[in-house]
């Protein structure tokens, strides 16, 4: 498993991004969009329109790898009023966004406890 301090950078695309994108359509926003080397020692956060689901992307020095999170409840807290188009955020914040705080409120999500699927 990957450490979070091995990346150099964690950066958020401040826009929301079309989630039928995949390693391909990601890869081409940072290169153009976000104008960062996607080959790089980065990790690179995209969000939904609906901002319920979140999408990391990163090179390995073998190939691409991508994670994706769902939230069955409530919103990724997504910066709305930010000059830059591209966020650099440190790897405690993006533990916090994980964890369901807004980082620039640092309010968390409410715990959801199912018992089963269906």
């Amino acid at each position: 498993m990957l450490k979070l301090e091995s990346f150099t950078g964690i950066y958020l695309h401040r826009d929301r991004v079309d989630f039928r994108k995949s390693i391909d359509g990601l890869s081409a926003i940072v290169e153009q969009e976000m104008g960062l080397n996607v080959f790089g020692s980065h990790l690179f956060l995209f969000c939904n329109k609906n901002r319920t689901r979140l999408k990391v992307l990163y090179w390995d020095a073998t190939g691409f790898a991508m994670w994706y999170k769902r939230l069955e409840q409530d919103r990724f807290r997504w910066p709305r009023n930010h000059d830059d188009e591209v966020i650099l955020i440190d790897a405690q914040q993006f533990e916090w966004l994980l964890g369901g705080y807004d980082i620039w409120k640092m309010k968390p999500h409410e715990k959801v406890n199912y018992s089963r699927i269906s």
